[in-house]
């Protein structure tokens, strides 16, 4: 999650004129981003996750991980307040599709930055679907995607689980039905309550027995849920939570195909995958990936072996972070002819 005070240090916006929704809509956007290495011939796209701003994005551009070498460019995905979202343009409409988010960046990264080829699309959470995405969508842009935590068509126990968080909001009190932003209020107890429905379900069971929130400079779980999800919460938009999270409900690579089989949406994706869930993850099993797995031509699964469950994915844990970039790093350094039909690799 972001935290409450957001430095929003080396963001740029690029703006794209008469943008057409898929739900039909066509307005003028903006897309946010950042650009890291930016003289480097080689780049990699990173969009946001829920929840995430491009500053809080783990970017592994550090001096010793996978892409410190690569001109990455991290882009919010719209609805995230950075980028176009109901909570900074009027009007806007009223649901979002992956589909939007991927059509928006590849003009950001074609007609504003030039990019004619990606090397990889990497994402965690909602980003590794916008991956997913982008791999269906442009199959030919990028060599490699690497999808964090996630999965290429949301599943009904995960759909089941943003549904309390969501509830949580729309049935608060300061939400009024939606019409608190006509009454001049900031619904926080709803926005407080997505964050305390949500907190468990990021991290793991033996991640809270082990007291890990020790680490984070807590003493006890009560501190954990209103520092970190509570407060972090409270900062954001109403609207961008709740489009993003409908977006996020509704996420399935299958709508880029005219009979919406997703299945068949795996099968035909070029791109090399390395497919890298979590153990522990509540939401999005690593169970999941490997079933998606089996439907990838050039597919490679990574288990991330954490008690840091979801969040792993996202920096959450120093350790996690530096074997994700190791994999990454070997990953899109392997030759084509080694990547083989979904490789299982485990953390000795």
């Amino acid at each position: 999650m972001s935290p409450p005070s957001y430095d929003s240090t080396g963001v740029e916006y690029y703006r794209i004129p008469s943008f057409k929704f898929v739900s039909g809509p066509s307005t003028d956007i903006w897309v946010a981003y950042r650009c890291f290495n930016p003289s480097a011939l080689k780049a990699v796209c990173i969009p946001t996750c829920f929840g995430g701003r491009i500053n809080t994005t783990l970017s592994f551009t550090a001096e010793d991980q996978a892409l410190h070498a690569y001109r990455v460019i991290v882009v919010a995905m719209l609805g995230n307040g950075e980028s176009s979202s109901p909570s900074n343009l009027p009007d806007y409409p009223k649901s979002l599709d992956y589909r939007d988010c991927i059509n928006a960046q590849y003009q950001l990264l074609t007609n504003h930055l030039g990019i004619k080829e990606l090397e990889a699309v990497i994402g965690f959470s909602m980003g590794g679907q916008q991956a997913y995405h982008w791999a269906c969508m442009y199959p030919k842009f990028m060599k490699y995607a690497v999808p964090i935590c996630t999965s290429a068509k949301t599943s009904l126990h995960n759909y089941a689980f943003i549904e309390g968080p969501i509830a949580a909001l729309t049935n608060s009190i300061d939400y009024e039905d939606g019409a608190f932003r006509a009454k001049g209020i900031k619904p926080t107890r709803g926005l407080r309550a997505f964050g305390r429905a949500y907190c468990a379900w990021a991290m793991s069971a033996p991640w809270f027995r082990e007291r890990q929130f020790e680490k984070l400079g807590l003493s006890n779980v009560e501190d954990f849920i209103q520092s970190n999800w509570e407060d972090a919460f409270e900062a954001w938009d109403p609207e961008d939570v709740l489009i993003l999270a409908r977006m996020w409900q509704a996420g399935d690579i299958g709508k880029v195909r005219e009979d919406r089989d997703y299945l068949k949406a795996l099968d035909a994706i070029e791109a090399k995958m390395l497919v890298m869930p979590s153990r522990t993850d509540t939401y999005f099993p690593p169970e999941d990936s490997e079933i998606e797995g089996e439907h990838l031509k050039h597919g490679e699964l990574a288990v991330i072996e954490t008690v840091w469950g979801h969040m792993a994915g996202g920096g959450a844990n120093e350790d996690d972070t530096l074997w994700m970039s190791d994999r990454i790093a070997k990953f899109i350094g392997t030759e084509p002819s080694l990547v083989g039909n979904l490789k299982q690799t485990r953390l000795e």
